[in-house]
This record gives C-alpha cells, structure tokens and sequence, in this order.
C-alpha cells in the first residue's frame, strides 16, 4: 500500500496539474451558475439537481477520447442554508427548502477528471446588494469564515504544521466572537481520496487534539481547505434530516439483500470511492433500500446532515490548492464581495493581521 502511494503521480508531472487545473475550472463555471440561482424562491432540490447536471455535462465535454479515464462529481451539491452546517442535498420525496430574503446559504460541490479532485463551498446571503448589506451578526459570522480561510490559504505552505493553521483559524473566529465548528477537518485530497490521511482541524475538543496526528506540508501536495464558522458555540448535531450523502467504505463484508448488491455495483460503476448522493444513482428507492444494510455493515460511509443550535447561523468557505514549488496554486477561488458586509468586529492579532494582508471590514 505504500509503495502504491509513493508511486501515485503528482501534480509535478504536467498531465496531472492539467487534470486538476480542468476540474478546478469546472468547479467555478458550476458554482458562477448556481450563484445566480441562489435567491428569494429558488428551490433547493432543484438548484442540487442543477448543480450534478451542469458537472456531469462539463466534465463529459473534456477527455473524450481517453475512454479508461472516468470523469464527474467528486461531491454531489449540497445547499445547508441559516443553521444547517453541511450536507443538506434533499432527494425528490423529502421535504424541500424553499429560499427566502436573508437566508445564509452554504453552497458546497466539487468535480474530478480522472481521480484528481477540485471542490469549493462559497457563503451566499439572500439578496445581499450594495443597497441592503449584511450587518449584525450575519455580518460577523460571514467575515470571519472568509478571514480565516483567507488565513488558512496563506499558512498551508511547506515546512508548515497542522497545528500552526488550527491556532490561526481560532484567533480570527475569535475576532469576530465566533466559533469554528468543533472537530471539522481539512483533508490532503490524493487522487480518488477525499480524505487523505494528512489534515488539519478546526476547534478541536481535547481528544480530538490528542488524536490528531501531526503533519508538515509539503511540496506538489492538494488540500481542500474547508473553514466552516458558527455564531453559536460550534457545535454540530444530526437531526431528523435523512442522511442523502454517502460515499463507500474499504470493507470485504458480503451484502445479504438482492438489493443492497445492486446498489453497490452501481456505486462502484459510478463513484468508485467518492462522495455521491442517492439521487445520483438511477432509481432513488433502490438506492434507499440498498444504502440501509451497507451503512449497518460499514460498507458506506454517511455524511451526516449536521445542525446548530435554531437560531444561529453558519457560513462556510472552502477551495483546493496545490502547494507548487514556485507558490501555492488556487485551483477554486471564488469571487466575495467583501464591501457588502458591515461588522462592528475586525481581526486583533497583529501577527494574523500580516498573514492575511486583506481588509476584514
């Protein structure tokens, strides 16, 4: 096993910068379409349902000849919107979310070619303008998740620590008297791996602290750096919401049900080891029946949809890098307009101030 990770190629071989480059660029033709359609009335069944089309046609469009070489979601579309941290990708017989005026909405997604990833979640408020900005506690919650990821950008470099990325992302929360959502991890994205062993945290509880294995960066190395930031106390818990997020487990268990095989084979066929939702696959009951003896057995894994307290509110930025020799490269960065958010906080660590060289208000 590790000798087939030594052999993996790396960004530093020209064909696979190339990959992750398209993925990185479909990721923001995506997110540029969805943007527009996040306002007052837009429905979020239907705007996910857009979002894995408009992937699915994008990544179809490039590579065509290379036939052995598959293509397409890396991470199904979510949209968790005011007190809804991630996850939320509604199947057609749930409930759906209809969006109002104000809402704060977290979109998140992400595309492959050939097993190289790019993924970004961007915070969008309802209906935000120069004429009607963000202010209060909207405001707060947005600026910090921005500024810290903003941060984190600067401080995943080489010869870097985990943990030096940890501490800065908590100082600025802190700025702006929020908190990070406990125990969410940043992961070294690895071709066809989401979450590669090297991480690092945000907010983590004393053992989660222990737990977590140290780790420098290094160069040609990926990262999904995924900063999600509460007004609360920063801490997650599931709900009611069906779990519609799943990817598959490394697990040698023989599946009983005529129906949780069939399920498997077409997670396999489609996503191998990514991330997908039940309404990707070609019946969604089939699915829903099949996912429920590979959860019991561990042969998926859930993304739980996780909340906080009602009435709080989460925002959440996200994009990839890859860590060059030349400087870090940012395959999913998304245009914010910071003018429309009005806080009374600002960031106070001097030394933070310097990494992140930006205005926070």
């Amino acid at each position: 096993m590790a000798d087939a990770e030594e052999q993996e190629p790396t960004p530093a071989k020209l064909d696979v910068l190339k990959k992750y480059k398209a993925a990185g660029g479909i990721v923001k033709t995506v997110f540029a379409e969805i943007i527009q359609k996040v306002k007052a009335g837009g429905s979020v069944h239907e705007i996910c349902g857009y979002g894995n089309n408009r992937i699915l046609e994008e990544t179809g469009k490039i590579y065509k000849k290379e036939k052995s070489i598959k293509k397409g979601i890396a991470f199904p579309t979510c949209l968790s919107v005011n007190n809804c941290i991630c996850h939320f990708s509604p199947l057609k017989t749930d409930p759906d979310v209809t969006l109002q005026d104000g809402d704060m909405v977290k979109v998140d997604l992400g595309a492959q070619i050939d097993g190289y990833i790019a993924v970004a979640a961007h915070t969008i408020v309802v209906g935000a303008s120069p004429e009607n900005k963000v202010k209060g506690r909207k405001a707060d919650v947005v600026l910090a998740a921005y500024n810290a990821a903003q941060v984190a950008l600067r401080l995943v470099k080489p010869g870097n620590e985990n943990s030096v990325v940890t501490e800065a992302i908590q100082k600025v929360a802190d700025s702006f008297d929020c908190k990070p959502i406990e125990g969410m991890l940043s992961h070294q994205l690895r071709r066809n791996v989401i979450d590669g062993e090297k991480a690092f945290i945000i907010n983590p509880s004393d053992l989660q602290r222990k737990e977590l294995e140290k780790c420098t960066f290094e160069v040609h190395e990926v990262y999904g750096i995924d900063v999600l930031v509460s007004s609360g106390k920063g801490k997650g818990r599931d709900m009611d919401t069906r779990t519609t997020v799943y990817k598959k487990r490394e697990s040698s268990y023989q599946l009983k049900m005529r129906t949780s095989r069939q399920f498997l084979l077409e997670v396999n066929k489609k996503f191998g080891y990514l991330p997908f939702s039940l309404s990707l696959c070609e019946d969604e009951k089939t699915a829903r029946m099949g996912v429920v003896e590979c959860y019991k057995h561990d042969v998926m894994q859930p993304f739980n949809v996780l909340y906080e307290k009602e009435g709080q509110l989460v925002a959440q930025f996200k994009f990839t890098v890859i860590l060059m020799p030349n400087g870090t490269v940012q395959l999913t960065e998304l245009p914010f307009d910071i003018s429309l958010y009005e806080s009374e906080h600002s960031i106070q660590d001097e030394e933070t101030k310097v990494f992140n060289n930006i205005q926070s208000i």
